[in-house]
């Protein structure tokens, strides 16, 4: 699975006076796909701490086309276009209920350990499941 979609409500807490989301909530919105799309095929932020990895955050990029409004129900789409080695790039698209484009974006992920908090490759049991999923397309 190389893309996966996530249908988010839009709240009042995540929009500003004027009833559009707020510029700040598109990367959480981002970061929902991308957990989704990781529990999806298997894996989950927690398990893979738990094996020792963490994922931070090292690049954002957000593209604004559209707004999005208050209880607009709106689909994150999170692909994934190639394996990673030391770092893992996901780009999204949203759109609204309407179909509109709302916006776009990437964020890169790093691999690091999660004790000595260096940077290291993905590891090979995630690239297995990474591989699978590659593979069924």
């Amino acid at each position: 699975m190389r893309s996966f979609d996530a249908q988010i409500r839009v709240e009042y807490h995540h929009t500003d006076q004027m009833g559009i989301v707020h510029h700040s909530n598109y990367v959480k919105f981002f970061e929902v796909a991308r957990t989704e799309w990781l529990r999806a095929i298997g894996l989950t932020y927690a398990e893979m701490e738990r094996r020792g990895v963490m994922m931070p955050i090292i690049e954002v990029q957000v593209k604004y086309r559209q707004p999005a409004y208050y209880d607009e129900l709106i689909t994150v789409r999170a692909f994934v276009d190639e394996l990673p080695m030391a770092r893992m790039t996901f780009r999204y698209e949203i759109s609204g209920e309407d179909g509109r484009h709302i916006a776009s974006g990437l964020t890169t992920l790093g691999f690091i350990d999660s004790h000595t908090r260096r940077p290291q490759r993905a590891p090979k049991w995630l690239m297995e499941v990474l591989e699978r999923e590659f593979n069924r397309e």
